[in-house]
């Protein structure tokens, strides 16, 4: 059975001469998808942007645009790709901010794309030893932090970047400039297959659409858009990775380069975005982590865990108890508040403490002070 709200949705991206910012336009002035194709010619064109032009558009082209999408979303099912229309919980957060997102995309796999915290790794097609032990080491020195890879499925750093993220156990997301029924290039299927179940396929473009030059740099914008930092690891100074961080740094994204060997024609792009300013130097995941403050994220999240640490009241006295909500509080106190925060007098506090050290859930430090370990 067709889901109505979908069939609009993907409608309203087939009509011709409606982009990205009008379809927005559209459906927060008509409420809905649906919503503008039912409206009468004079409420459309008193919407802001809406002219003569769009107006026929949605009037005379609806019935083409829902056969259309009638077709896509047969094929959809078919072939399993979820259709994310920029108003779905599931669609990238980090992208709908830019005012050129894509107004739908199309997804196989199983990936979050709201993941809380997403990588992209691009470069060159002709990637040195040096860029393929960099771009492995990249991936495994960001295996502790649950991070999401992203790139661009091609050959070269793209496909590396991948294959790590794959053999590390970490989610990688290809963003194609295909149709999502069109592996490109073809000989890297089998990684496109295992990113199915380990990530996934992200495009824009609709079923059977070829991976036209120009619509590799629109391809570039989403991998920019969807990420918290892109990395670029190797490239020239004319390359298409290039187009990527100026995309990113243009979107006030956080852009590193791998600084490289000055006589390498794949260390000139690196290089020259450090050299400008565009891009910090990535020259260990130390640098990534302060530059997007997950030391600082961690540190909190393990503040927040320890402050709501439930402890079994059967295992402890209710001298103990007040104690352990006190440490739970700072972390490490210095016994006489803890005598007056706990309402245990110092007389009593110092054989409650001793009695917690033995059951090895506070240490006592220097200048009477008391940590909690757990």
């Amino acid at each position: 059975m067709v889901n109505e709200e979908q069939l609009y949705e993907v409608a309203l991206t087939r009509l011709p001469g409606v982009g990205p910012q009008l379809t927005r336009q559209l459906v927060s002035y008509c409420g809905s998808p649906k919503g503008a194709f039912d409206a009468p010619p004079g409420k459309l064109l008193k919407i802001p942007g809406i002219g003569n032009g769009v107006a026929k558009a949605v009037r005379e082209g609806a019935k083409a645009a829902l056969l259309q999408a009638e077709e896509v979303l047969r094929q959809a099912e078919a072939q399993e790709v979820k259709l994310l229309f920029y108003t779905s919980p599931a669609y990238p957060d980090r992208l709908k901010q830019i005012a050129d997102a894509p107004t739908l995309l199309y997804l196989r796999g199983n990936a979050n794309l709201n993941q809380r915290r997403i990588v992209s790794i691009v470069g060159t097609r002709q990637a040195s030893a040096y860029g393929q032990t960099v771009t492995e080491r990249i991936i495994e020195d960001l295996k502790p932090h649950h991070v999401m890879i992203v790139s661009g499925l091609a050959y070269g750093i793209d496909i590396l970047a991948h294959r790590a993220a794959l053999q590390a156990g970490l989610p990688t997301v290809g963003v194609m400039a295909s149709g999502p029924d069109i592996i490109y290039p073809a000989v890297h299927r089998k990684y496109a297959e295992r990113m199915l179940s380990q990530g996934g396929l992200l495009t824009e473009s609709v079923f059977g659409t070829k991976p036209d030059a120009p619509r590799f740099p629109a391809r570039n914008r989403i991998i920019a858009g969807m990420s918290d930092c892109t990395i670029v690891v190797e490239a020239t100074k004319k390359s298409g990775t290039l187009i990527t961080a100026d995309i990113a740094h243009g979107y006030d994204k956080e852009v590193m380069a791998v600084p490289g060997n000055i006589n390498s024609p794949v260390s000139e792009g690196p290089n020259y975005l450090i050299r400008s300013l565009k891009a910090a130097a990535y020259t260990s995941a130390q640098d990534l982590i302060e530059l997007l403050n997950w030391d600082l994220e961690d540190a909190s999240d393990s503040k927040a865990r320890k402050a709501t640490l439930t402890f079994d009241a059967s295992e402890f006295n209710p001298d103990e108890l007040r104690v352990l909500h006190v440490l739970q509080q700072a972390q490490e106190e210095q016994m006489d508040n803890i005598s007056w925060k706990a309402q245990v007098p110092v007389s009593l506090l110092a054989s409650v403490l001793l009695s917690l050290e033995f059951k090895g859930i506070v240490k006592a430090m220097p200048g009477k002070r008391f940590r909690l370990l757990v």
